[in-house]
């Protein structure tokens, strides 16, 4: 599949549509998910375009990973919660459904069961009030 360059993230990272970021560097960018699993759902996308897991090149998936790893831990404490889980989809029979590599950073409460992927809008404040608690904790951590 060739990439589209007007699908939503690519929009997002020319800064056409907006987003609640958390965190940005050269290489990656990272922002809330607006129809979350839980609080704090964090989505880390390359800056290099990228349809899915298995065309992006070997030094940018290093560096998203790398990216991901720090970041992970940093969402936990940002909203509080227990432990997280990571989710990546390829194609549409696995559940993708924008074209854009993306891996979710889920944070997840024992006592909390996940909303579904991709059903619910979240509130606007809802996510802003999330996004700067991560940011706090990442600026604090990553500068």
């Amino acid at each position: 599949m060739a990439y589209d360059n007007d699908n939503i993230f690519a929009k997002i990272l020319r800064g056409e549509v907006p987003c609640h970021k958390v965190f940005e560097d050269d290489r990656t960018f990272a922002f809330l998910d607006v129809m979350p699993r839980s609080h704090g759902h964090t989505l880390v996308i390359p800056k290099a375009q990228a349809t899915g897991f298995t065309d992006i090149d070997d030094q940018d998936l290093a560096y998203l990973m790398k990216s991901v790893q720090s970041l992970a831990p940093l969402v936990v404490e940002g909203v509080g919660a227990e432990g997280f889980m990571l989710q990546q989809f390829n194609g549409l029979a696995a559940g993708q459904t924008v074209f854009h590599l993306h891996i979710h950073i889920v944070p997840r409460w024992a006592d909390q069961a996940l909303k579904a992927h991709g059903k619910e809008m979240e509130d606007q404040d809802v996510l802003a009030a999330n996004a700067e608690k991560i940011r706090t904790v990442v600026s604090a951590n990553l500068g």
